[in-house]
C-alpha cells in the first residue's frame, strides 16, 4: 500500500528542506528528483501557495505527484495584482476582470471545481467574484453571473 505524504508548496520554488525533506528523507527516496518534478507542475502558479500529494510505493521507492489548486481567491489576486479582496464587497470594489481573465481562471480551476462547462466553471469564478469586491467586464459581479446564465457572454464559452 504506497504512503501518501500532502504538503503545501510555494509553486515552482519547492526545496529539499521543509516542508518536504523532513517528510521524505525517512522514506529513502530520491528528494531531489521528486523535488524537480513538484516544481516542474507547479510552475504555472509561482508566488502561490499549492497542495501536492505525493504517493510513493515503499517497496520499489517509484512516486506519483498529483498537484492540486490554488484557492479560486488566490488566483483572482494574482490575475489582477491587488493586495486582497474588499472587506466591504457591496460598497467597496478592489478590482475589474475581463471575461479572458475570468476564463482563464475557470481553466486552471477545471479539476477542482463542480462546473462540468466553461460556463458553469465561471459562475463559479464569478461568485468568488461577488465576495471579494470584484467587477466583470465592468458589471457587479452578481449581475455578470445573470449576464452569463442569460448567455451574453456565450461566445466567449466556446469549448
Amino acid at each position: 500500500m504506497p504512503e501518501v505524504v500532502e504538503v503545501l508548496v510555494d509553486g515552482g520554488k519547492a526545496t529539499p528542506g521543509p516542508p518536504l525533506g523532513p517528510v521524505l528523507g525517512p522514506m529513502q527516496v530520491n528528494i531531489v528528483e521528486i523535488v524537480k518534478v513538484i516544481n516542474e507542475k507547479t510552475k504555472a502558479f509561482a508566488g502561490m501557495k499549492v497542495p501536492v500529494k505525493i504517493s510513493i510505493d515503499p517497496k520499489t521507492k517509484a512516486f506519483e505527484i498529483s498537484v492540486g489548486t490554488p484557492p479560486t481567491s488566490a488566483l483572482i489576486i494574482k490575475e489582477l495584482k491587488i493586495a486582497k479582496g474588499s472587506g466591504a464587497n457591496t460598497s467597496n470594489k478592489v478590482g475589474n476582470m475581463s471575461i479572458e481573465q475570468m476564463i482563464k481562471i475557470a481553466n486552471m480551476k477545471e479539476s477542482a471545481v463542480l462546473g462540468k462547462t466553461l460556463k458553469n466553471r465561471c459562475l463559479e469564478v464569478a461568485g468568488t467574484c461577488v465576495s471579494m469586491g470584484v467587477t466583470i467586464d465592468n458589471e457587479e459581479a452578481k449581475q455578470a453571473q445573470f449576464l452569463i446564465k442569460e448567455g451574453k457572454w456565450d461566445k466567449h464559452f466556446k469549448e
